[in-house]
């Protein structure tokens, strides 16, 4: 693409030293940028990309991107916000995807994974091709393998890539995760939605937003955005349902789901069971019988959300219904993989997801038996959560195991402490400590019967831990195999 065209569409403050030259790709990173490539200066928390333009230009960059001059003579594109920019850029250079596509955003604290998952396997069910982006990385069908992401929502370069791969692989419809950070962060500013839906809100992120008023305000830019003949599909039992409600266009289409609160897609006659969860979901006047191979009731949530997104893409409830009974879980979402006890892997990092496998786990475990949870708290994040999910693991489990999550640059003993803070007594009969995740699964052994169930919280399908000074391989999934073996 040529540097003018880029010009026209970004609509910089400034252009210094233009040249109209031929730009062929976009890069925020100087290690890795290539020949003719724009370098954009994003500004991070610990590092600023002005100050390493001039490798960039060294390594082959040909125009750059910047919030002011730099004293480098190619062509420099100077702009209010680099952040805010780059996704201009990145949507003018892969030439608007989104707009040909049936793109649908899913967002909210819990359950965005899963819904995405389950939308696909809606859409694929009506032989509808449907691709998915999100934490897992992104797919262009349920059968293929995930390339992987860095993020929830990837930085928008490679998200305006990925939407423009998925296009020319003729496929229509794309289900994706909406992180609150990638809303607040520009990071899919140019994406056209025809649909949205929102699964929960709850304590999360807080690290980054400060406060829940800043959480949602990030969370409620998707739908404020949607346009007149979009969709949006809302959990009406969640507290910020109607708040979110007033911030969608009159035009928007509005689909409301749940359990508790009057809603236009409900579930009734719920029961669990160790196969999985069944209920009765009804829309309208009409009314259809589901089991789920899933199960607690944030599955139900998580299928009502999904087969709102189908209803209003025109996709029967017989027809949801059916693709959803066909669908196993999602890795590292309630995962089971052990039996004789049975060992539980979920991703649940927050207080109000914890809780919600909790209970999910209660309803599985024997009366003569026990429930034993183990679960650490991320370090570099929010730390008003850590006692919270403490409070929360010792009230619903029978045990406690507290161990080590991703630290990164903490002390683990003090997020372990803090962690601490929220029990009401420390009973060595039933509170264990061991920073070391590896021995922590060894030590679920000892502590466990054949007839408990045991949830390993916290870091579901990862396949790494972040220390301080470096990443390591580590699955919750495989060490279970290794000692429960």
């Amino acid at each position: 693409m040529e540097l003018e065209d880029i010009v026209n569409s970004v609509k910089p403050n400034e252009v210094l030293n233009f040249k109209n030259i031929d730009i062929k790709g976009i890069s925020y990173n100087s290690q890795t940028i290539k020949s003719h490539e724009i370098f954009v200066c994003l500004k991070g928390e610990h590092v600023d990309g002005h100050n390493f333009a001039q490798m960039a230009f060294e390594k082959g960059a040909v125009a750059i991107m910047a919030e002011h001059p730099l004293n480098i003579e190619i062509p420099q594109l100077i702009v209010s916000s680099t952040q805010e920019k780059i996704a201009d850029l990145a949507a003018c250079f892969y030439h608007n995807p989104s707009r040909s596509l049936n793109l649908i955003g899913i967002t909210g604290t819990n359950g965005k994974t899963t819904v995405t998952h389950l939308v696909q396997k809606i859409f694929e069910h009506e032989n509808k091709k449907c691709a998915l982006i999100g934490t897992l990385g992104y797919k262009l069908n349920s059968n293929s393998d995930y390339l992987q992401a860095k993020h929830t929502t990837p930085q928008a370069p490679e998200l305006q890539a990925t939407l423009s791969k998925i296009l020319q692989s003729d496929i229509s419809n794309v289900a994706m995760e909406v992180s609150s950070h990638a809303l607040e962060q520009f990071r899919v500013k140019n994406c056209k939605y025809k649909g949205a839906a929102f699964t929960n809100l709850t304590q999360d992120h807080l690290d980054f937003h400060i406060t829940m008023e800043n959480y949602f305000n990030a969370k409620a830019k998707l739908f404020s955005s949607l346009e007149e003949g979009a969709f949006a599909v809302v959990n009406a039992d969640d507290k910020y349902a109607n708040k979110l409600l007033s911030k969608i266009d009159d035009k928007v289409k509005v689909l409301t789901y749940g359990v508790k609160n009057k809603s236009l897609l409900t579930a009734k006659n719920i029961e669990f069971t160790s196969r999985g969860v069944s209920f009765t979901c009804c829309y309208k006047d009409e009314c259809v019988d589901i089991k789920l191979m899933l199960n607690g009731m944030f599955s139900v949530y998580n299928a009502l959300c999904a087969i709102g997104v189908g209803l209003m893409s025109n996709i029967s409830l017989t027809s949801c219904v059916q693709a959803l009974e066909a669908t196993k879980s999602v890795a590292g979402r309630f995962e089971i993989v052990h039996t004789d006890p049975m060992v539980i892997v979920d991703y649940a990092h927050t207080p109000d997801g914890l809780e919600n496998i909790l209970r999910a786990a209660r309803e599985l475990t024997p009366k003569n038996a026990e429930l034993i949870c183990m679960f650490g708290c991320g370090g570099d994040r929010d730390a008003t959560k850590r006692p919270k999910m403490g409070s929360i693991a010792q009230a619903l489990s029978d045990k406690v195991v507290i161990t080590s999550d991703n630290p990164r640059s903490e002390d683990p003993q003090q997020i372990i402490t803090d962690i601490l803070a929220g029990l009401k007594l420390i009973n060595p009969k039933t509170v264990f400590v061991e920073p070391d995740r590896h021995l922590a699964i060894k030590l679920l052994k000892k502590i466990s019967t054949d007839n408990d169930v045991i949830i390993l919280a916290g870091k579901g399908h990862e396949d790494y831990q972040i220390l301080k000074d470096r990443t390591i391989h580590f699955d919750d999934r495989e060490e279970v195999q290794k000692v429960f073996s």
